[in-house]
């Protein structure tokens, strides 16, 4: 399924927050992303007509199963191309959290797949 820019960096904001806490509310989203909760809301009215999270996101934010194989999707794409940005070129963490989300978010798919093949066989040689 093709998302749009938004949704992926939703998608990978949900993610993130579930591996530290089981609850995600809209206002963890919120901090997590630099945006206003009006506009969690309105993401979260979009990926919940997708089909990506359950309809009652007001006390927690939860995955629904559709939602969970298309994060582990994209949230295997974005780690790939992180180790490229922070292993491979250096940048800190935290820039290469942002240049790697804006990668997968603005690039090609294809672009984004050679990279990744780039990564895993630099790695294999490194093993």
């Amino acid at each position: 399924m093709k998302h749009c820019a938004g949704q992926i960096k939703y998608l990978i904001a949900i993610k993130e927050l579930t591996d530290i806490d089981e609850y995600v509310r809209c206002v963890n989203i919120s901090r997590h992303l630099g945006v206003s909760r009006p506009s969690v809301s309105k993401m979260l009215r979009c990926l919940a007509n997708s089909g990506l999270v359950y309809e009652d996101f007001c006390n927690s934010v939860v995955l629904t199963p559709e939602g969970e194989k298309e994060v582990e999707a994209l949230f295997s794409s974005f780690r790939e191309v992180y180790i490229f940005f922070h292993k491979f070129l250096k940048l800190p963490e935290s820039e290469a959290h942002e240049q790697a989300l804006r990668f997968i978010t603005e690039f090609p798919n294809d672009t984004c797949e050679r990279l990744k093949g780039l990564v895993r066989r630099t790695l294999k040689k490194r093993t």
